[in-house]
């Protein structure tokens, strides 16, 4: 494969192409994230073997940098529209006792929601300024929340391969 100057070595894995280089992303968990690079299947549904041109990885590096730069604005955003998730999708469930059988978790702020959503799976870059973010999410880990950006702004949050 190829070989790129921020990427590192360019492979190929059972979830589309991959770089070498793995990244820590600050405020989630500590563990070093693999990144994925373009899209995993294309349009017919058909995985795609042939790896990112060096064009392709330069963009994917800007956008990567550009969010990182950008993350802590970003993180405001993901706290808050994450937080409006939970009060619209679980909050009904895990802050009563009676539907959930246990002590209410009293998440009532966008910060102590954060600490549920923290554990990031991996990350995509695709072309078009997209970067695609899927989380173990604590309180439903069946179904995670991934997070879709696009120029840096959130186009969507939802379970992981909904967005």
């Amino acid at each position: 494969m190829s070989k790129h100057k921020f990427w590192g070595q360019i492979t190929e894995s059972l979830m589309g192409f991959t770089a070498d280089q793995k990244y820590n992303i600050p405020n989630f968990s500590e563990q070093e994230i693999e990144i994925f690079l373009g899209n995993e299947f294309d349009e017919d549904g058909d995985e795609i073997d042939t790896p990112p041109n060096q064009t392709s990885l330069d963009a994917y590096a800007d956008t990567f940098s550009a969010f990182l730069n950008n993350l802590p604005d970003l993180l405001l955003t993901i706290k808050a529209q994450g937080f409006e998730r939970y009060q619209r999708l679980y909050a009904h469930y895990y802050e009563h006792e009676q539907k959930s059988g246990k002590a209410p978790l009293n998440i009532d702020t966008a910060e102590k929601h954060f600490e549920y959503m923290r554990d990031i799976l991996h990350i995509r870059i695709e072309d078009n300024h997209t970067i695609i973010i899927p989380i173990r999410y604590q309180l439903d880990t069946e179904h995670g929340i991934e997070i879709k950006f696009e120029n840096n702004e959130i186009t969507s949050i939802g379970g992981i391969a909904e967005s």
